[in-house]
C-alpha cells in the first residue's frame, strides 16, 4: 500500500522572504495567536505581530508584519554574533526539536556571512539579519510548518528578481551575496522585476530547513496559503505559495527518476565509450544509445541516460562538456524495481559474488555478478557461459533462500 507523508511546497515564482512564509502559513490556516504563543518561549521582546488581508495581483493573500518598538530597534541597530543568537535559543523554552532546527537555521546564515565578509564565523555580524524581525520570521515559520505536522519541504526553482538593495554595507547587487551564498545548489534564476524578490531570510528559510527542489510531487492537496510580499507588481502577483498536503509515496521498490535525452548526429563514434564512462562513473543509473534518422534522412545517434534527480546538473555538465550536442531533453519517469541484494557463495572457483532481485521478499532473478566471471575466465581460460552454466546448477548456496 502507498505511504502518505506531510509535506510543504514552497511556489516561489515571485521569490520568497520572511515575511511572505509567514503569512503563507498563516494564510493556509495556522492561527497567528498560536504562533505568537510559542514565540513567547524565546527571550525577545519589544515587538509585536500584525496580520491583514490584501491583494496583489488580483491574488487574495495575508500580510504578516513584524511591528518593532523603539527598544527593539536600538537592539537591532547592534548587530548580533552568533554567540548572542545561540544564547537565545538556547535559553528559550521551545522544544528541542525547535531549538535545534533554529541552531541549524542560524548557523548556515552565519557561515554564509562569514563566507561573504571573509571574516571569522565567530566574529561576524548580523546586521539586518540579527534583528528581532528575522528572528522571529524564522522561528515563526517552523513554528507554523510543526504546527500544520510538516514532515518534509520541497521547493520550486526560486525567483531572485533584479536591482538593487539597500544594506547596512551601501547598495548591493541583487540577490544579495548573501542570499546567493545561501542558495548554492539550487535552481535560481532572475526576473526582469527591478525588485529583490528573495531575501536572505528566505534564502535560509529553504536552505536551512534543508528544502527539496522539485516539481510538486504526487501529493493530496490539503491546504493552500498565500503570503504577501511588499510591494504591488504589475506583472505577476508578488505572493509566495505554500501547498500543504499529503504526498503519496509509492510503494517499495517505486520512485521517479529523470531521463536525459539528446540526438547527435555529427560526433564521432569512438567517443562515446569515453562519454559513458564518465557519465556512470558521476552517478547515472543507466545510459543507452540508439541509431536513428533524424531531418533530412541523416543517420544519427539518440544517447539516453536515467539520472537521479541530485545528479541532473552534473551528468548534463558533462553531456555538453564532452559531446556536440547544443541542447539536452527532459522528463519525469516513474519506473518500479526489484529490491537487489549481494552475496557471495563458494564455488570450485573461489568466492563469487550473485545479485539476487527479490519481489515481496521472494527470489525471483538470480545473476552471478559478470566481473567476478571474468576474472575466473581470464584466469582459467573457461568460457564465461561455461563458468554461468556450472554456477547456476548449483542449488545448495548457503545463506539464500531460494
Amino acid at each position: 500500500m502507498p505511504e502518505y507523508k506531510k509535506i510543504a511546497y514552497f511556489d516561489c515564482f515571485a521569490g520568497i522572504s520572511g515575511d511572505m512564509c509567514l503569512g503563507a502559513l498563516v494564510d493556509a490556516g495556522v492561527k497567528l495567536s498560536d504562533i505568537e504563543k510559542e514565540l513567547k518561549r524565546l527571550p525577545i521582546k519589544n515587538y509585536s505581530l500584525k496580520s491583514r488581508k490584501v491583494l496583489r495581483n488580483g491574488i487574495s493573500a495575508t500580510k504578516v508584519d513584524v511591528i518593532i518598538k523603539a527598544e527593539g530597534k536600538r537592539q537591532k541597530a547592534k548587530g548580533k554574533k552568533w554567540k548572542d543568537i545561540e544564547k537565545i535559543i538556547k535559553t528559550s523554552q521551545l522544544s528541542e526539536k525547535l531549538k535545534q532546527k533554529g541552531l541549524k537555521i542560524f548557523k548556515s546564515l552565519f557561515e554564509a556571512e562569514a563566507r561573504v565578509h571573509g571574516e571569522p564565523f565567530n566574529t561576524v555580524h548580523l546586521h539586518e539579519l540579527g534583528g528581532i524581525d528575522c528572528i522571529v520570521d524564522i522561528f515563526g515559520t517552523i513554528i507554523g510548518l510543526d504546527a500544520l505536522g510538516v514532515e518534509k519541504i520541497y521547493t520550486s526553482p526560486i525567483n531572485l528578481g533584479n536591482g538593487s538593495v539597500k544594506t547596512e554595507h551601501g547598495i548591493l547587487p541583487v540577490p544579495a551575496p548573501a542570499t546567493i551564498e545561501l542558495l548554492r545548489g539550487y535552481p535560481v534564476y532572475s526576473s526582469e522585476i527591478p525588485f529583490e524578490l528573495t531575501t536572505p531570510t528566505g534564502a535560509v528559510i529553504i536552505s536551512g530547513l534543508k528544502s527539496k527542489t522539485s516539481p510538486l510531487p504526487e501529493t493530496r492537496i490539503e491546504r493552500v496559503g498565500y503570503g504577501a510580499g511588499n510591494k504591488n507588481i504589475k506583472t505577476m502577483p508578488n505572493t509566495l505559495r505554500i501547498l500543504i498536503g499529503e504526498e503519496i509515496k509509492a510503494d517499495r521498490g517505486e520512485d521517479f527518476v529523470t531521463i536525459i535525452e539528446t540526438n547527435i548526429d555529427d560526433m564521432n563514434p569512438q567517443i562515446y565509450g569515453h562519454v559513458m564512462e564518465r557519465l556512470f562513473k558521476a552517478g547515472a543509473l543507466d545510459v543507452f544509445l540508439e541509431n536513428i534518422i533524424m531531418k533530412k534522412g541523416r543517420p544519427a545517434v539518440k544517447l539516453t541516460v536515467i539520472s537521479k534527480e541530485v545528479d541532473i546538473e552534473k551528468l548534463s555538465s558533462i553531456l555538453f562538456q564532452e559531446t556536440t550536442t547544443i541542447g539536452l531533453r527532459f522528463y519525469n519517469a516513474h519506473r518500479k524495481t526489484l529490491d537487489r541484494e549481494i552475496k557471495k557463495i563458494n564455488t570450485t572457483y573461489g568466492d563469487v559474488r550473485i545479485k539476487l532481485s527479490t519481489l515481496k521478499d521472494k527470489v525471483v532473478n538470480i545473476s552471478p555478478e559478470y566481473e567476478d566471471l571474468k576474472a575466473i575466465s581470464k584466469k582459467t581460460k573457461i568460457p564465461i557461459k561455461k563458468i554461468v552454466e556450472e554456477i547456476m546448477s548449483l542449488r545448495n548456496w548457503p545463506r539464500i533462500k531460494l
